[in-house]
């Protein structure tokens, strides 16, 4: 039976200084590209966003402003999420703890399974990559159904840490991702449509 992800309360805090304008200039960039990876999924490619070294270093100083530094680790989410969560604890000037796909990580490890939007997938971390009584703040580029997060909490719960909130740059309306990590703490720059 695998753990149930436990949280660190947090007060919802207004948006940081500049938050709205780097949500519009996110926006723009953010391309839609329909049916894919399978037909009826509108993709949201935030490729462009992370071609933009000043947005990336925008979107980190947020996302530590947004949880106030009250986190001991960032742990980024395969693939994508690894460019924020690397950019955040640098940011932050925490240590960085990877969730990769099942079979890319060597030595002992906390797996979890999920379903996607599109399919399933496995998560997994290393089994020494977070202490007891840490508190994670777990980082990914976009929010739909909350699968992807949801594994990511039950990693961090079987480490022996605590989820101190989910940081996203885009969260898809209408797929309620946000709602399945309650009560834990989920910031997400913007919502797009689905």
């Amino acid at each position: 039976m695998t753990p149930q992800p436990t949280t660190v309360p947090l007060t919802t805090p207004a948006d940081p200084p500049g938050t709205a304008a780097l949500r519009g200039a996110v926006r723009q960039r953010i391309r839609v590209v329909p049916d894919f990876p399978e037909p009826g999924i509108q993709f949201q490619d935030l490729t462009p966003v992370f071609g933009d070294p000043e947005l990336v270093r925008r979107l980190a100083a947020t996302f530590t402003a947004a949880f106030s530094g009250a986190f001991d680790r960032v742990l980024a989410i395969e693939a994508r999420g690894f460019v924020l969560g690397t950019a955040v604890a640098a940011a932050a000037d925490r240590p960085l703890v990877l969730a990769r796909k099942k079979g890319k990580l060597p030595g002992p490890v906390h797996r979890a399974d999920y379903a996607l939007e599109y399919g399933t997938a496995t998560l997994e971390i290393q089994r020494d990559a977070l202490a007891p009584g840490d508190r994670v703040l777990v980082v990914d580029d976009v929010l739909a159904t909350g699968g992807t997060f949801a594994a990511a909490g039950a990693l961090v719960a079987d480490g022996g840490a605590t989820v101190a909130g989910y940081a996203v740059a885009a969260s898809i309306a209408g797929l309620d991702g946000a709602a399945r990590l309650a009560p834990d703490r989920v910031f997400s720059l913007l919502t797009t449509a689905d």
